[in-house]
């Protein structure tokens, strides 16, 4: 696959641009441990299970799904997002790119037009990219509450984007699901220590090395 077939690429974030996905791993099992090992384990097979879904629909299932409990309030999943922030943010700001991406970013960005679509919460994402000095290599950086499949067909309708010219690459399968849902091709990211999720005929890669030279 060559970057020169496109006129727009679309990243998630984590697990594409950054080697984050350990992170947030980590993060979950943190915030769930006070309620048991048992809890922790399985809110993280969740957020393993669901990747690239935003950490609020991932709290929500934890509390009725697990805990057993009413349904969060406002406030209650904030302070979630404020204890899940401060496990994240800095880790993330200083954890490695993934091979090849940054370079990828940096040549692509002086062709085309690129952006990101993620399920991290658009403000402390844009943080993020800001503080990794990426921030001048993106048209825009879209990120939750929002959903995925929406966020990429606000970026094909608001820079009125050929779809079929446009490449989205991803490491979860809700980002090849918000690729096929608009019509635009599709890459996969698969760490070389993960399982390939995606199915058959999708093409994937371990690393952004082969696009970046």
């Amino acid at each position: 696959m060559k970057t020169t077939d496109w006129q727009a690429i679309i990243f998630d974030f984590d697990g594409v641009i950054v080697e984050s996905g350990k992170i947030k791993t980590q993060a979950f099992a943190d915030l769930y441990r006070p309620y048991g090992d048992d809890i922790a384990a399985a809110a993280v097979n969740y957020h393993q299970q669901n990747g690239g879904l935003s950490r609020y629909h991932k709290f929500h299932y934890v509390q009725q799904h697990l805990l057993g409990d009413p349904p969060l309030t406002q406030e209650a999943e904030q302070e979630l997002d404020r204890q899940f922030s401060k496990l994240v943010v800095e880790a993330v700001i200083t954890c490695q790119a993934v091979p090849g991406a940054t370079e990828l970013v940096q040549r692509e960005s002086a062709r085309i037009p690129l952006f990101v679509a993620s399920g991290t919460p658009e403000i402390e994402l844009k943080t993020i990219v800001d503080k990794r000095n990426l921030a001048p290599y993106f048209v825009e950086v879209r990120g939750a509450p929002t959903p995925k499949q929406t966020l990429v067909a606000e970026i094909l309708s608001k820079h009125a984007l050929k779809p079929e010219l446009v490449l989205m690459i991803g490491d979860a399968l809700v980002d090849y699901e918000s690729a096929q849902s608009n019509g635009i091709a599709f890459l996969g990211r698969v760490h070389p220590d993960d399982p390939n999720i995606f199915p058959a005929d999708v093409t994937t890669v371990p690393d952004l090395w082969s696009l970046a030279t």
